[in-house]
């Protein structure tokens, strides 16, 4: 297992300042204990900052350094200056209340944001002097967003895997940032960036193309270079620890204290006393019920949990009279001698407490504005081992994705709200037992460790050494003395070439991308060279390569391999069976979005389609591709068939036929004789790279992530080579 960096905005420990040192204890959080082993396992470091506020003494820090480097711990000291700034200013006075939504929580000025630069530059040095080759470096969330591409820049060859713990905003809402363009090319420093929901995924995406111009192929992002992968990965919670900690006689023991005789019916709430936990509007639906089903007065109580957060910010000041001010009018109107209806504990509780009170809840309500996934979900449903109680979660919150079976509600709907709050309430045992049985198999599947593991194994999988793809370092040299000396030890040679952006330039539309003739006269003579088998796979028509290169004794594939033509014969065989049921649907979309898209067109193929986008303004064209990846996606997802990015066009074709499939079987003994050289352009021809034996030369034309082992300049430099082994077939001929 590589060694893991962990690097996140605070360290797993609270420090306490004594006499003479200070008291270190570990951290209960979810981060914490989800990244706990991992750390452990791989004898990692953990890098962040410490917590401490006040300054210590030269013996404290001493002690404090000591007590880290026990731990495995890094510290990022920052002065009171730089916390105020980086975490309090703009981290959370800007990314917080803008990436929830909250617009009218954000500044009139975006200040501090040299501050988190700073910070940001702090965390890069920090890494840097830690890093050891193989590592893996993991960064989190929103304090952090620069930092993979400072470590890019420090640390080109690291794998670094970065993921977002909060809501990624609506491409409209992230432009409004003034340092919109550095925050995405920060994030992807990163190897794989990892989101909590498919939907936060998509907006990061559509921000990529709208603001960078980037194209988004579903799941990855090609760079100059290297590629980014993308993908969701839910968090979740130590569903055992929480199940075990339910089970305890004492926390049963508390629970049923709490619940009483149970004609007092109890609805709990336990959330950061945040703008974004949806607490206000929360109470106004309780209050609501209250009014509209007085009947429920004296028979059911709101526990409210608000723990204290960032204290010192004066909106969270103004925020707290808000709740205090709706909790004593609720009391105020509602309460009876006998009967307080909301209990307010504005403390936190330790973990024996909590989960009685979750183990007490008839009703769990999570109802945020907006969250990033929120694991009290995920805690009551693990905290409920008696398979009883409802769960009331905002479809704002992430966790909705993936906890369908809760009762749903739109926090800013207070009417509704309350309705739903009622509902649950008078939910009958069996439909509440139906509906937290799915969610408490799930929870306990998908764990916190589930999410590690299944984050660490797609970055080891996408950065490992086999598998990742940054710019090949030989260049048209090396090509050309590898390939003499394949040539001069094999008898045989076997020619894998594209057509497009590698033996003609790309033109303004497929018609003009016709061969010259010295194009035709260099395949002719590769063609005659002794023991050379010449292959043409390309994306164009069957019609298109009869026209231009059909006279040539050569073998040609047309549609990405889907079409195949040995030399000299006329009959074109299919590698499957044409399916075509959706292509109309299809069409029809494509013609909508050409029409709404100058510079495009449509390319009809016999199996497949294509939509070009060469000549569209750039941004433009990168943006409507990208929402047409996103719709047919959608439409697509039942049908056999597949959505490829190429250089500036989309091809919809049958699923599972792509040029690889054309790389004829070969004998170890054919194959030991035979010098294999395979040239291409984009995406389409990394399947083909990845289908060659080891020992096959391959080359990219043009930038561009690639598992080639070489890379061409351009056209001109792809024919060169071409003319190279042309020329040394007519000397051996002439020897």
């Amino acid at each position: 297992m590589s060694r893991l960096l962990i690097v996140a905005n605070r360290l797993p420990v609270s420090v306490r300042p004594v006499e003479g040192g200070v008291e270190v204890g570990r951290s209960l959080g979810g981060l914490a204990t989800g990244l706990s082993r991992p750390h452990e396992q791989s004898g990692g470091l953990w890098i962040g900052w410490p917590g401490t506020e006040e300054e210590l003494t030269p013996e404290q820090q001493s002690d404090l350094d000591r007590k880290l480097a026990e731990l495995r711990l890094v510290a990022v000291p920052l002065t009171g200056d730089q916390v105020t700034r980086y975490y309090e200013g703009y981290s959370n006075g800007v990314l917080w209340p803008l990436f929830h939504y909250l617009l009218d929580q954000v500044p009139l000025q975006a200040r501090d944001w040299d501050a988190y630069v700073e910070v940001n530059e702090l965390f890069a040095d920090a890494v840097a002097e830690q890093y050891r080759p193989g590592d893996l470096v993991w960064v989190h969330d929103y304090q952090l967003l620069l930092l993979p591409g400072l470590l890019r820049r420090r640390l080109p060859e690291a794998r670094i895997g970065f993921f977002l713990h909060i809501p990624f905003p609506s491409e409209e809402l992230f432009r409004t940032l003034p340092a919109r363009k550095r925050l995405l090319e920060g994030m992807l420093g990163a190897d794989l960036v990892g989101f909590h929901t498919p939907t936060y995924l998509r907006h990061f995406a559509t921000a990529l193309t709208d603001i960078l111009g980037l194209t988004v192929d579903i799941d990855r992002v090609q760079l100059p270079g290297r590629e980014v992968r993308l993908g969701v990965f839910p968090m979740g919670i130590d569903a055992a620890a929480f199940q075990g900690l339910a089970q305890d006689p004492a926390v049963e023991a508390e629970a049923a204290a709490l619940r009483g005789d149970g004609s007092v019916r109890i609805l709990v709430g336990v959330d950061r006393l945040d703008y974004t936990k949806g607490i206000p509007r929360r109470l106004l639906a309780y209050e609501r019920m209250l009014e509209t089903h007085p009947e429920l007065r004296e028979k059911v109580r709101l526990v409210q949990v608000a723990v204290p957060s960032r204290t010192g910010v004066g909106a969270y000041q103004d925020f707290r009279s808000l709740v205090d001010g709706l909790v004593g009018r609720i009391n105020g109107v509602f309460g009876t001698p006998r009967w307080v209806p909301v209990h307010y504990i504005f403390r936190g509780l330790s973990a024996p407490d909590l989960v009685a009170l979750y183990r007490a809840a008839d009703v769990m309500l999570v109802t945020p504005l907006r969250d990033g996934m929120n694991l009290v979900a995920k805690e009551f449903v693990a905290s409920r081992p008696d398979g009883d109680g409802v769960l009331v979660l905002s479809e704002f919150a992430g966790a909705s994705w993936e906890l369908p079976e809760a009762l749903p509600v739109n926090p800013y709907d207070t009417d509704a709200t309350a309705e739903i709050f009622f509902r649950a309430l008078t939910m009958e045992p069996d439909e509440r037992r139906a509906r937290l049985g799915p969610l408490r198999q799930r929870v306990a599947t998908f764990d916190v460790h589930s999410w590690v593991t299944s984050f660490l194994d797609q970055l080891e999988r996408v950065s490992g050494p086999s598998v990742r793809v940054l710019s090949p370092t030989a260049g048209e040299g090396a090509l050309r003395e590898e390939l003499t000396r394949a040539l001069e030890q094999n008898d045989e040679l076997l020619l894998l070439l594209d057509y497009d952006g590698t033996l003609v330039p790309f033109t303004a539309t497929p018609e003009l991308a016709r061969p010259d003739a010295a194009l035709v006269g260099l395949l002719r003579s590769l063609a005659a060279r002794p023991d050379t088998e010449v292959h043409i796979v390309s994306g164009r028509s069957r019609e298109a390569l009869e026209q231009w290169v059909g006279s040539l004794p050569i073998w040609l594939h047309a549609e990405h391999g889907f079409w195949s033509r040995p030399p000299g014969q006329a009959e074109w065989t299919p590698a499957a069976d044409i399916h075509g049921t959706w292509r109309e649907p299809v069409l029809e979309i494509l013609r909508d979005i050409t029409a709404r898209t100058p510079g495009t067109l449509i390319e009809v193929k016999a199996v497949a389609i294509a939509w070009h986008y060469r000549l569209a303004d750039l941004e433009t064209g990168a943006r409507r591709a990208n929402e047409l990846r996103i719709h047919l996606n959608q439409l697509l997802s039942n049908q056999p068939v597949e959505i490829l990015a190429g250089n500036r066009v989309l091809e919809i074709r049958p699923y599972g036929v792509h040029k690889g499939r054309i790389v004829p079987p070969m004998s170890a003994e054919r194959e030991a004789r035979t010098t294999i050289l395979a040239i291409g352009d984009d995406r389409t021809d990394e399947d083909l790279f990845a289908s060659l034996p080891p020992t096959a030369i391959s080359a990219r034309v043009g930038p561009g992530a690639t598992r080639a082992r070489f890379r061409l300049e351009s056209t001109a430099a792809v024919r060169g080579v071409l003319q190279m082994v042309a020329d040394t077939g007519v000397r051996a001929d002439l020897a």
